[in-house]
């Protein structure tokens, strides 16, 4: 996301970092300072669920440059508009079955996971245009947040079709490889960061961001 209202200005070179899975005030402003581009709030059944009161006041003590993405699982579009106006979410993130047609009636950016199962789940990304894919691993027992990485040699395959914002099994020890072998042009991590589910270890999103930066710098 490269251009827009109250999105980043274009720093060249550098890979766009989302954290997800915020619940609380201190870890928000924390990834704030650490320069993240985008936070993510989970408002599906999660163990980092969080409720529309919780993430309005939370999202109104953060900077308005930082996009602020609530992430939706087959949820009913007017509940996804009520949500977003309420909290003030300026990007919507599908995570489940969610068609074309079903992205397309939202005014903000979209960003669509497609959970890679094999080689043959990039044919889902044909399917989605004039929104932002984030490729995640398939889970059968939840829709993300595994915590377990996919395959990067089926990232490099898609990037034949476009780019995208790799998640999925990302955290301080790996992202520094993946941005080398995968390039992509973000990454969102979530329970790579985290002391246990919805709360946040500082050190660990520092240390996330650094090696990130670290390997930017390199290229």
């Amino acid at each position: 996301m490269r251009s827009g209202g109250g999105e980043k200005a274009d720093t060249e070179g550098m890979t766009w970092i989302k954290i997800c899975g915020i619940t609380n005030v201190e870890d928000a402003l924390n990834a704030a300072l650490l320069g993240v581009d985008a936070l993510g709030f989970i408002f599906a059944p999660s163990p980092r669920r969080i409720e529309a009161e919780k993430a309005r006041k939370i999202i109104k003590a953060l900077p308005k440059t930082l996009l602020k993405v609530g992430v939706f699982v087959n949820e009913e579009e007017r509940e996804v508009q009520r949500m977003a106006e309420y909290c003030g979410l300026n990007v919507l993130q599908f995570h489940g079955e969610e068609s074309p047609e079903y992205c397309q009636k939202f005014c903000l950016p979209i960003f669509k996971a497609i959970r890679i199962r094999d080689s043959e789940s990039l044919k889902e990304i044909e399917k989605f245009c004039d929104v932002f894919i984030l490729l995640d691993t398939y889970s059968p027992l939840q829709a993300g947040g595994s915590g377990i990485p996919f395959p990067w040699e089926i990232a490099l395959r898609a990037k034949e079709k476009g780019n995208f914002i790799l998640s999925g099994g990302l955290n301080p020890d790996n992202v520094g490889e993946a941005i080398k072998k995968v390039r992509p042009w973000g990454v969102d991590v979530c329970s790579g960061v985290e002391m246990c589910p919805g709360k946040k270890d500082s050190s660990k999103m520092a240390e996330f961001v650094r090696r990130a930066r670290e390997e930017d710098e390199q290229d």
